[in-house]
């Protein structure tokens, strides 16, 4: 994907590094992000990192509390809607002037496809997290207009947050067979059809969002506490997992 960002490589860096780990679902909405950690990973001052969360801040990646430091965001039920809305436009506008598919082209979205069945066969969620939201950037590369690919790669990232926070199930399959239509769209050479199909399949995600879910701040020290004898073993995600806003003191 090409960058058309002038900053230092540090800054590109680091915003890349945090941009990546949301759409890996790696990274947790509400996690805290340590100007001192990120300094000292990217061997960079805290300036230039500070600089790095205030671009991401602009992007609705990450917020700022007073005193406390920078978190991923957390976005709102109202902030999702608004979300799901752009991404109709945007993807309905990039289907229609979708280019007839190249061979390569076509070759590469039926790999992903195929990587998106393997994962649902191995019941990996967060690889397929992963190639969900790809597949969609990866059909704006297609169109070759760099602008485009990284206003769709935000929206996807800021997707993937909304989905941790409100999606009560994950319907993998049903995602997978509406990618699978509008490629099958496109290798007809149907940008109109694949377009709709896209709306379709956008409506039958957000469809799945319980917006009223509200987040269990006391979730983390909760699973903590606990006794393995009443929860079992602590899965290894929830091991790994960076601790949230509500469980962090330290200043950035």
């Amino acid at each position: 994907m090409q960058d058309l960002s002038t900053s230092p490589p540090q800054l590109q860096s680091i915003d890349k590094a945090i941009v990546d780990a949301i759409l890996s679902a790696r990274i947790q909405p509400g996690t805290r992000l340590s100007e001192n950690q990120l300094a000292a990973l990217f061997s960079v001052s805290r300036t230039r990192v500070r600089e790095a969360m205030m671009r991401l801040e602009a992007r609705c990646i990450v917020t700022v509390s007073p005193r406390r430091g920078w978190f991923v965001s957390e976005p709102s039920a109202e902030e999702a809607r608004h979300v799901y809305g752009a991404r109709r436009i945007v993807e309905y506008g990039l289907l229609r002037s979708m280019p007839a598919l190249t061979p390569s082209d076509l070759a590469a979205l039926h790999r992903h496809l195929e990587d998106e069945k393997l994962a649902i066969a191995s019941a990996d969620r967060q690889r397929l997290t992963c190639l969900m939201g790809d597949f969609h950037i990866r059909l704006a590369e297609i169109v070759g207009n760099p602008v485009l690919t990284e206003v769709l790669r935000d929206l996807t990232a800021r997707t993937i947050l909304i989905s941790l926070m409100y999606q009560s199930d994950f319907h993998a399959l049903q995602s997978h067979e509406g990618h699978c239509a509008i490629v099958a769209a496109l290798e007809a050479n149907a940008p109109e059809q694949a377009a709709a199909l896209a709306i379709r399949h956008l409506d039958e995600v957000e469809e799945g969002l319980d917006l009223t879910r509200q987040p269990d701040p006391l979730a983390d020290l909760r699973r903590s506490l606990q006794p393995e004898t009443e929860a079992g073993p602590r899965p290894a995600a929830d091991m790994l997992k960076t601790t949230h806003r509500h469980t962090q003191k330290e200043n950035p």
